[in-house]
This record gives C-alpha cells, sequence and structure tokens, in this order.
C-alpha cells in the first residue's frame, strides 16, 4: 500500500455513507454559472466530479467550496473530454496515429494538458482505445486504428503525456482508458450497438490496448455503452472486476459512460434503476456519470446487505487515493485563462503533427511537389479549403475557428507574388447536393495551371453518433471532380475526412491524393509545406482503406481461411461467361463484384523519396526464451530528398492451437534519411513478441515456424522464415 492509498482509507474512516457515496456521483456542469442545487449538493458532500465545466473562474469557486465549505474539504475531479486537443487542435486521434511517432503523440497530449489546467480541467475522458476495423463507425475518426499494437503503443505514448511524469504534476491530466471494451466492433458501425466478440478473439485483438494503459498505470477507465455478448458493459462484472481487478491488477478506478448505468435498464439488463445501481456496484463501477442512480440507491442497498460496505469502501477509496496522488488536497491547481494569442510553441507542435499525420496516397507522374516558379495560376477549389472551424474535425469543444489557418490562405501565403491564386467554395457545404456554379467553377480550373481540391467531409459527419452507411465522398463532391476533371487540368486533392472514404469511384480522375484527416487547428500550413515540397509526406495508413462499403470489415490482420483469395482464382463477375448456370467459380473467400483487396493497404503511404528495402537478415533461424532474434535490413534513400520513412515489421505464426491472422504488426520505427544515404535497421524479436492467448485463454507462445517481413506497409516486405524452439 503506498502513501496516498493509506491517506484514503485514514480519510474513509471519517466519512458516513451519504459522504462516501457522494464521491461517486459525477455531475453535469457547463451553464455558465454556479446553480443552487450545484453549490448545495457540493457542500452536502454528494459530488465528486463535475464535468463539462470550463470557466476558470467558476472551476476555482467549484473547489472553494468543496474544500473550504464542507465538512472532510475533498476536491473535486473536473473532467472533460480533451481528446485532441483543449484549445490548440491537433489531428484527430486517427490522423495522429497516421504519424506512427511516439513523440508527436506524447508532445500533443502534454500540451493539451497544460491548456486544460489552465481553465481547472484535471481529467480527460482520452485516449479512446477501441480497435475499429469499420469506417461507417463515426467514432473511428477518434480511434488508433485497427491494429492492436499501433494502438497500444500510441495510447500509453498519450498517456503519458496526459499525466506527465507525475500526477502530482500541476499541469497533468488523470487519463481515461476507453471504452472498455469491444465498442469498436459494433454491429453495422453504428454506435451505441451490440457487440459480439468471442472471448479470444476479445483477448488477443480488443483487449491488448486496455492492458497496456493498465499496465502503464493510467488513472481511471471508462465502461462503453455496449452489450458485449450479451452483458452491457457498465454491468458486466467479469469485464470490470474478474478482468480489470483480479486479473490485471488496476488499482485505479473505474467511471461509467454518460449515463450508461441507467442504460442498463434500457439494454433489458436491469428492471429499474435501483437495480441497475445494484449491477454496476457489484460490477465495481467506482464512478456513475450523471446519471444518478448511484445517488438514489446506494445507500439503500448498503444498508440491506445487497452492496456489502466493504465493496463501497474499496470503490470510494480508488477515488480518493487518485485525489491525493493528483495533490488536489495539498493546495488548488493555478487557474487561468489561456492568453488570446496561442503560444507560439504550442501552434508549432500543431503544425508538426499535422505534417507528419498527412498520408500521400497517389502520386502519378509526380505530380507533387508543386513548384510555385512554375506556376502562373493555382485553383484552390473546394468546401473544405478555407473553412477553419471544420478543419478541426469532431470532439472539438474549445478550440477556436478563428486559430485555425486554412489551406486557401496557407497556400497564399506559401506562394506570396509566385503566382496567382483563385478560389471556388464550389458547394455550399460537403453534404450539399449541388454545385453553386458549375460554370464558373470549369472556368477557374481550366485558367489554372494546377487544381488543389480541398474535398472531404465536414467534421459533424464523424464522431460519436455520426455514423454512415455509404462512405463515397458526400454531396456533390463527385460531381465536382467531375467537372475539375474535364478542364483537362492536373487535380491534387486533399482530404480531410474522419475515416477512411471510399475513393476508387474517383481515383483515377486525380492525379494526386494527400489524405489529410482533419488535420487541427495548423492543418492548412502543414499541407502548404507538404503540397509544395517544404517536406516529403511521411505519414502512414492506421486502418485499411476499403475499395466498396461491401468489403467491411477490411483489415490487414484477417484469417488465413479454408479457401484464402488469390489472384489466380479470383473472378470478376463481368467476366463471368453468359449462361454460366451455377457454375462454381473461383472456390476461394471473395467478392464477386470487387477485387478483395484493399483499395490502400495498412501501413502504406507514398513519399516524395525514393526508399528501397534490400539484404535482409537474420541473426538466427530459431528463437528461445534465452535467445531472441534480430532481424535486419538495408534501407536506402535513393533520391536527394530528405525524407522519413516508417519501417515496419510484421510476422505470422504459420500453425497454432487457434488460427492466427496472416500479418501481425511487431515492430516499427520512424528514420530520418538524408539524400543517397544507407543505414541498416534493426530489429529485436523475443518469445514476448510471439505470444497469443491459446485455446485454454492462456497467454503462451507455442513451438512452430514462423515467418517475418520487414517493408514499407503490410502488404509489401523482404520475407524471412525461423522457428520458435524450447
Amino acid at each position: 500500500m503506498n502513501e496516498f492509498e493509506t491517506k484514503a482509507l485514514a480519510l474513509l474512516k471519517d466519512m458516513t455513507l451519504e459522504e462516501k457515496i457522494g464521491q461517486m456521483n459525477q455531475v453535469s456542469g457547463s451553464v455558465g454559472y454556479i446553480p443552487e442545487h450545484l453549490s448545495t449538493a457540493i457542500r452536502a458532500g454528494r459530488v465528486g466530479s463535475v464535468i463539462n465545466e470550463v470557466d476558470p473562474d467558476i472551476n476555482a469557486e467549484l473547489q472553494r467550496i468543496a474544500k473550504e465549505e464542507t465538512r472532510l474539504g475533498i476536491p473535486l475531479l473536473i473532467g472533460r473530454d480533451v481528446i485532441h486537443g483543449f484549445r490548440t487542435i491537433f489531428p484527430i486521434p486517427l490522423g495522429q496515429a497516421a504519424t506512427w511517432c511516439k513523440d508527436t503523440i506524447a508532445q500533443s497530449a502534454r500540451i493539451a494538458a497544460i491548456e486544460a489546467n489552465t481553465v481547472g480541467v484535471n481529467w480527460t475522458f482520452s485516449p479512446m482505445i477501441d480497435i475499429a476495423r469499420d469506417p461507417r463507425w463515426g467514432r473511428i475518426a477518434e480511434s488508433f486504428g485497427e491494429d492492436p499494437y499501433l494502438c497500444a503503443t500510441l495510447s500509453v505514448a498519450m498517456v503519458e503525456g496526459y499525466q506527465s511524469e507525475s500526477l502530482s504534476n500541476p499541469t497533468a491530466l488523470a487519463a481515461c482508458a476507453k471504452h472498455f471494451a469491444g465498442y469498436g466492433a459494433s454491429e453495422s458501425g453504428r454506435d451505441y450497438n451490440t457487440t459480439n466478440i468471442p472471448e479470444n478473439e476479445l483477448r488477443n485483438v480488443y483487449l491488448p490496448p486496455f492492458h497496456a494503459l493498465s499496465d502503464a498505470q493510467v488513472a481511471t477507465f471508462m465502461t462503453s455503452f455496449s452489450d458485449l455478448n450479451g452483458i452491457p458493459a457498465s454491468g458486466n462484472t467479469w469485464l470490470t472486476k474478474t478482468l480489470l481487478r483480479d486479473e490485471w491488477g488496476f488499482k485505479g478506478f473505474v467511471v461509467s459512460d454518460w449515463e450508461s448505468i441507467k442504460g442498463l435498464t434500457i439494454h433489458g439488463l436491469a428492471e429499474d434503476k435501483r437495480h441497475a445501481a445494484k449491477l454496476a456496484a457489484t460490477a465495481q463501477v467506482d464512478m456513475e456519470m450523471v446519471s444518478e442512480c448511484y445517488l438514489a440507491y446506494l445507500g439503500d442497498l448498503v444498508e440491506n446487505n445487497e452492496v456489502p460496505l466493504a465493496t463501497l469502501d474499496t470503490m470510494v477509496s480508488r477515488i480518493l487515493t487518485l485525489k491525493f496522488e493528483m495533490g488536489l488536497f495539498d493546495s488548488p491547481r493555478a487557474s487561468q485563462p489561456l492568453p488570446q494569442t496561442l503560444p507560439q510553441a504550442h501552434l508549432l507542435a500543431a503544425k508538426n503533427a499535422a505534417l507528419k499525420s498527412c498520408v500521400l496516397l497517389k502520386n502519378q507522374d509526380k505530380q507533387l511537389p508543386l513548384r510555385p516558379h512554375n506556376l502562373n495560376n493555382i485553383a484552390v477549389i473546394g468546401p473544405l479549403a478555407d473553412d477553419g472551424f471544420e478543419q478541426m474535425g469532431t470532439w472539438v469543444f474549445d478550440g477556436c475557428a478563428e486559430d485555425s489557418v486554412t489551406v486557401l490562405s496557407a497556400i497564399k501565403a506559401r506562394v506570396g507574388d509566385d503566382c496567382h491564386v483563385s478560389y471556388q467554395k464550389a458547394m455550399a457545404n460537403s453534404r450539399s447536393q449541388a454545385l453553386l456554379n458549375e460554370a464558373e467553377i470549369l472556368q477557374t480550373a481550366k485558367d489554372a495551371d494546377v487544381i488543389v481540391a480541398v474535398l472531404g467531409e465536414e467534421a459533424i459527419l464523424s464522431g460519436e453518433a455520426h455514423c454512415r452507411t455509404n462512405i463515397d465522398l458526400p454531396g456533390a463532391q463527385h460531381a465536382l471532380i467531375n467537372v475539375m476533371s474535364s478542364s483537362g487540368k492536373p487535380v491534387v486533392a486533399v482530404i480531410m475526412a474522419g475515416r477512411p472514404l471510399t475513393l476508387e469511384p474517383v481515383l483515377d480522375k486525380l492525379d494526386a491524393v494527400l489524405y489529410a484527416w482533419h488535420p487541427g487547428t495548423m492543418g492548412g500550413p502543414a499541407i502548404a509545406e507538404l503540397l509544395f515540397g517544404v517536406h516529403s509526406p511521411s505519414g502512414k495508413l492506421p486502418v485499411s482503406f476499403p475499395r466498396v462499403v461491401g468489403q467491411i470489415p477490411l483489415y490487414y490482420a484477417q484469417k488465413q481461411t479454408g479457401r484464402p483469395a488469390d489472384e489466380e482464382s479470383f473472378i470478376h463477375q463481368d467476366d463471368i461467361p453468359e449462361r454460366a448456370g451455377q457454375t462454381s467459380l473461383g472456390m476461394t473467400a471473395t467478392h464477386l463484384d470487387c477485387h478483395f483487396s484493399a483499395l490502400f493497404p495498412f501501413g502504406f503511404g507514398l513519399s516524395y523519396a525514393d526508399f528501397h528495402y534490400s539484404d535482409i537478415a537474420l541473426s538466427s533461424g530459431e528463437v528461445s526464451k534465452d535467445a531472441p532474434l534480430t532481424v535486419s535490413v538495408t534501407l536506402t534513400n535513393m533520391s536527394d530528398i530528405k525524407a522519413d520513412e516508417i519501417v515496419q515489421l510484421y510476422i505470422r505464426d504459420r500453425v497454432g492451437s487457434v488460427t492466427r491472422p496472416v500479418k501481425e504488426l511487431k515492430g516499427f520505427q520512424r528514420v530520418t534519411m538524408k539524400p543517397n544515404e544507407s543505414r541498416s535497421i534493426h530489429f529485436l524479436i523475443t518469445v514476448d513478441d510471439l505470444r497469443f492467448y491459446d485455446i485454454n485463454q492462456a497467454f503462451n507462445y507455442e513451438q512452430g515456424d514462423f515467418e517475418v517481413w520487414v517493408g514499407s506497409h503490410s502488404h509489401s516486405g523482404l520475407h524471412g522464415t525461423f522457428k520458435l524452439v524450447e
């Protein structure tokens, strides 16, 4: 037991039952003043946390009331969804994942924590680490993508940024791992929907990022809205007690999602709110967000021994322990408004994150980078070209559109007097079904030497409760592309979106595609510097891009199946002979009307540099518990451009007690390569990298044959083999 737990237990002995239950109650603020009922509840010890209050004066007063006008002086946790920045907005988490850069993500979270603390916020409900393999799901924007290894690695970096070297740091934010667990597998990509995930799949795919954050001492966990295998997460004792507490040894506390305890009655697990409170408390969900089932019924449940007092004491002690660990009892954290002008260091960090997040998907005939001195007129066309609000993306409550630098303004600033920049918004918004003036758009395109088309989906089309069945470019954007393409001038598309979009229908009409996600406050300057070659694009996809929505779910780490798809057997329906009857075609796991591959695979991303991989070498043909294996390749930058490459290592376990994926990411390195430089890149493989949950749900490694690839994305790479032996 550490000093903070000791202090929590000592305080607990002085608390009444009502005061204990009060610590488990989180209430909503954000009304611009302190309502009488809220100040009264705090004075009575019935509030442990406030969510969504960002007025620094109000938060300071709430803390003063809690510390000076209550019997025990217990401070408040002030929570906020600080998802990808507070006032300085960084790329959406899916975009941050495309950086494949732990340092960038940690720095982004550190700045968000510093800014949030200036208004009194000390707890964030981030990172969201649901494995997301369905881009129809709006919350894929908040995720780190489809891969457990990448997600776990980046989420640990984000938590380190939020929580700093110590939670007692006055700029630390307590982080929250959410949504526990399996939410990203919601049926049909619909929010709040059912998830059915076999335990082996749950342990091997969906739980590793949560386990990693438990080990990294994330302060809190949040339960999912969703029903997991018939038991909604906020009442799922196996999930939050047996697994999280008993198996993993997590010592922080668990908070429900918004009204998700009351939601147990809607799911049909609880007959009423009293029953819901009992189920959630039995599952040891320590704090209830907003719905007040605990406040209303926990006292009666304890007095009737339906919830043991010892269980409640344990839950409350976890909340108190965090408050002691954060130093909230010792002195109030300074609450002060952010400066009107954001610090340059914060803006520079936001630009660097956006630079690293953009993924170059196509660059036909090396259309990019653009050379301003060779151009007389650049046409900037599209609904997202000059919209500082929309480029910030989903889950932005505290960012200001006025802080944003747009693509249009950044291009104008970049080219100066070297060439003319003409502009057409073209559509009222990204969803609009009509073009504003087709003739003017076409003329602007014809008059230009090159067209920069800034397309995609506005912020409201992704995020919580913003799911889509059709993930093409929305509205009339296909028609807009047709108009621009008909001009005969090259079209460079910059796409801002909160998810992978199905681009195949328009890809052949675009000369280059730079996927910018929603890049945040400094997205414009970052995109301009990439377009004009100040930097080379270096982002890599954290999620596979489907050709059509009917391929979903589509991800690289699929199972082999008994009849894997291959080029030799694939037959498209347009190639079927007439009157073929019921002739079997291919006899493999494919669709008739679409190629089986992704349009762009996981890990993919082009560069202005030409990287060449050669000379893969394994230090041994075997790996064992006492003898790890080194895999090395030579990476050469065969160009005169300085650029970053993200080198990726994948393995395959050929035979297991349960079937294993065709490939699994097990390592990556972001390296900066000078022009014409060659470098040896090394990866270490240990038996721990080869463990998985076996047929008995034990985390083991099994002897046998393995394959290894090192390359630039999941569908490429130099190949080797080795054995795992005792």
